[in-house]
């Protein structure tokens, strides 16, 4: 009986040392993504007054449009978190329902960011035009194809749910997600102040 509660112990302490690791390690990955994101908006600092005498922020943007756009995205963080009380209450419905909302909210908020760029696309405002378009392009871009990765993840974690219910993994997996997702809505937060309100400062 001893011998089987020390197996148990060493299983559980290896256990949470696996999970130590692998959280660790997304703590890394977060930080080098947030540098990166640094870098873009540096950039965008810097090139946002090269518009080679074409129309600033001010005139191209939205700030209605951004506003729906955070609403959204602030939305989805606080369904994600619901979503994570549920999977450590081990309640599979309700992981279900607030994450798919969040996937949903993701999904309407990338389809806004879509369509904002096909409009300054058809207004003649793309990559090539100037430096001020092309540091707009990279640094929403880059977030959008955060927001289009976390979608792909969180579908497949949903799949996995659904068909397997809920497990150690599956809830690791989506409290890692919920970090990455949490993530991106802060860095959003600063694309709205530091691109769309600052246009209008």
């Amino acid at each position: 009986m001893t011998t089987h509660a020390a197996t148990l112990d060493h299983e559980m302490s290896h256990e949470e040392a696996a999970n130590d690791r692998v959280m660790f390690g997304f703590w890394v990955y977060l930080m080098t993504d947030l540098l990166m994101f640094a870098v873009l908006f540096a950039v965008y600092a810097v090139m946002r007054e090269s518009t080679v005498g074409g129309p600033d922020g001010a005139e191209l943007f939205s700030p209605g449009l951004a506003l729906i756009e955070t609403l959204i995205l602030l939305t989805s963080s606080f369904t994600c978190g619901l979503g994570m009380i549920a999977a450590r209450r081990s309640n599979k419905t309700q992981v279900l329902a607030w994450f798919g909302i969040t996937f949903f909210l993701g999904l309407l908020f990338l389809s806004l960011e879509i369509r904002e760029f096909q409009e300054l696309i058809h207004e003649g405002q793309t990559l090539r035009t100037n430096a001020f378009m092309s540091s707009f392009f990279v640094l929403v871009g880059t977030h959008g194809l955060h927001i289009t990765s976390g979608l792909l993840w969180l579908g497949t974690i949903l799949f996995y749910v659904n068909k397997r219910g809920l497990n150690a993994p599956l809830v690791r997996k989506l409290a890692l997600l919920s970090l990455f997702w949490h993530f991106l809505d802060i860095v959003w937060i600063f694309i709205f102040t530091v691109v769309y309100l600052m246009s209008f400062a």
